[in-house]
């Protein structure tokens, strides 16, 4: 059974940083590619970063180019380095696994996370 778990969302001061930490488990994930949501109360969910599963190539929404870096670890963990944050930022944010996409259609990624709170403050 396919396990996704995210963990370091977290309260931060608009400006600050937050690394999130998504750890896949359950079976080999060496050619998956792995992406991070997010949705805030009363919004669709939307697409914030995915990374492929050599880890060579990346992809950003727009709101978040050059404020987050997503990185791949190893064949189980990505990062989400959450840098400048600002309180539209604040969302939970959902890890995702795809056996055979990289981008940004949530329809099209496997396994799924709960989710972790981050929260900015102004």
């Amino acid at each position: 059974q396919v396990h996704v778990v995210e963990s370091g969302g977290g309260l931060v001061q608009a400006g600050g940083s937050l690394r999130l930490s998504c750890a896949a488990s359950g079976r080999t994930f060496s050619t998956y590619n792995m992406g991070w949501f997010r949705q805030a109360p009363g919004k669709e969910r939307e697409f914030v970063a995915a990374i492929s599963w050599s880890g060579d190539s990346t992809y950003y929404a727009d709101s978040v180019k050059g404020r987050f870096t997503i990185s791949r670890m190893n064949a189980n963990t990505v990062y989400l380095q959450m840098n400048s944050l600002k309180p539209e930022d604040t969302a939970v944010y959902y890890c995702a696994v795809a056996a055979r996409y990289s981008g940004s259609k949530d329809d099209r990624y496997d396994y799924w996370g709960q989710g972790t709170q981050v929260t900015v403050s102004s």
